[in-house]
């Protein structure tokens, strides 16, 4: 049983790097996005707000713990735990902001605004919110479905791990059951 509870350190490494850099675009987007035309109001750099710290600082620092998770755990029980941590991050970014306006009580978005035409609205929304939510769960998702299942490796290694060494048996001359 011990031997199927771990996994390849390999068996994680591209979907938790994956995760880790969208949680890390989830962070740094909104503080950076107004260098370059691309934010929310207030549409000024490192500026900080309630609504961005629950609607993007918060998930993405989970989508970059599930992601670390993922990428440097061998155990599977913990690896599918920071998947799943990703995954509900991911799932925040994307339905969190229509949840807002619900909880704050008013009709104004707590992310804010967004900034731009109609086009630069439509790719902030998805680059912000929707999108990269969508992104972080179907990653999440993979990883979830990698780790549920044993492969032949993981097999063949649960296999080698159960093996217990037969001692020799010694004759020592006497009889079975003789008293």
């Amino acid at each position: 049983m011990n031997g199927m509870l771990r996994v390849p350190r390999t068996r994680g490494v591209l979907s938790g790097l994956l995760l880790v850099l969208l949680g890390a675009w989830g962070a740094l987007v909104p503080f950076v996005g107004p260098y370059f035309h691309y934010a929310y109001t207030p549409d000024s750099a490192w500026t900080y707000t309630t609504g961005r710290l629950w609607l993007e600082i918060l998930p993405a620092l989970g989508t970059l713990a599930g992601g670390a998770i993922v990428l440097i755990s061998a155990f599977r029980s913990i690896t599918l735990a920071g998947a799943w941590l990703a995954a509900i991050s991911g799932g925040w970014f994307a339905v969190g902001a229509v949840l807002a306006p619900i909880w704050i009580g008013g009709t104004a978005p707590a992310q804010g605004t967004p900034a731009g035409d109609a086009l630069a609205r439509a790719v902030e929304q998805i680059g912000f919110f929707t999108g990269l939510g969508v992104a972080i769960v179907f990653v999440a998702a993979l990883a979830l479905g990698r780790f549920s299942g044993i492969g032949f490796r993981g097999a063949k290694i649960a296999f080698s791990a159960q093996k217990v060494p037969v001692k020799a048996a010694t004759d020592t001359g006497e009889e079975p059951g003789g008293d």
